[in-house]
């Protein structure tokens, strides 16, 4: 005869546990709801309304949208908006992972390239324009003086060219971004085992081999996560341009952030700066679900 054991005590989770949880993730929500959520809600409800702040608002359905289908102002910023982003995503996320495999190394005072690099990304926004806008100054700036120096003798206007003041931007946010995005490498890259590099050199695979088959791919889900936090970034460029061009000279800086904080804060029109809003929302949306599925169809 057999005696039948009890079978053992499951550890019971009380509602203790759960509020612990719960308190741990609901002030996100709450922050999440009440500086995203409902704003985004408010900014589309107020795209079907003319609002100035001091009259009643009034329904006009889609006359914003209209508008700004056929406003030559809002073209020119998606235009300068989006060759921003072509220029800034690509260059930081280059300069961030060429950084990162170089201060990987076992190399000297690599502790305080690391800090040099993220420094500018804690600098003051308004200090790192102001700088620029003095390095890049066309007459007196040090920029312009080394190349008259090495004989080019009508050196870029930069800020005060419609021709340059845009990738005179992209410079200067490429320096400022580049630190954080290469901490994130950095972090990727040590988690990449050793005995892999180990094994490819003992195959007589070179440097470039080593960083082409093992590094990119194992890098992959960081890169991934690069790509969507610079593409949102770039989109909704604002205080850079700001304060080193104003969006000028002419349009040729004027990004969508800039219209659409003319138009709502500057002009009161909330309607017609809400639907330039929505349609910046839609366009990163648009950009964002394209990336999540190249994404998963890479990785098949």
């Amino acid at each position: 005869m057999t005696a039948t054991l009890p079978a053992p005590a499951r550890p019971r989770r009380g509602r203790s546990s759960t509020w612990v949880g719960w308190s741990f993730i609901l002030p996100n929500f709450v922050g999440f709801a009440a500086l995203t959520l409902v704003p985004v809600i408010a900014s589309l409800a107020l795209s079907f309304l003319d609002w100035d702040s001091y009259s009643s608002p009034r329904w006009v359905g889609l006359e914003n949208f209209d508008r700004m289908i056929h406003n030559e102002t809002f073209w020119t910023a998606l235009k300068n908006t989006t060759y921003y982003a072509v220029g800034h995503v690509p260059l930081t996320l280059c300069a961030a992972l060429g950084f990162a495999v170089l201060l990987n190394q076992r190399l000297r005072a690599v502790q305080f390239f690391r800090t040099a690099l993220f420094f500018p990304y804690i600098t003051s926004l308004v200090a790192v324009a102001v700088v620029w806008n003095m390095l890049l100054s066309p007459e007196v700036g040090p920029v312009n003086q080394f190349l008259r120096a090495i004989g080019i003798d009508s050196p870029p206007g930069w800020t005060t060219s419609t021709t340059w003041a845009m990738p005179a931007v992209i410079l200067a946010s490429v320096w400022r971004d580049l630190g954080y995005y290469m901490i994130l490498y950095l972090a990727g890259l040590q988690t990449i085992p050793a005995e892999l590099y180990e094994a490819a050199q003992v195959d007589g695979a070179s440097g470039w081999q080593r960083f082409r088959h093992i590094t990119v791919p194992s890098l992959r889900p960081t890169t991934f996560f690069v790509l969507i936090m610079l593409t949102i970034s770039s989109f909704k460029v604002f205080d850079l341009v700001q304060v080193m061009t104003e969006g000028g000279p002419g349009r040729s800086t004027l990004v969508l952030s800039q219209v659409i904080f003319r138009e709502g804060i500057t002009q009161g029109r909330f309607g017609y700066s809400s639907a330039v809003s929505m349609a910046l929302f839609v366009i990163v949306l648009t950009i964002t679900v394209v990336q999540f599925r190249w994404q998963r169809r890479s990785e098949r």
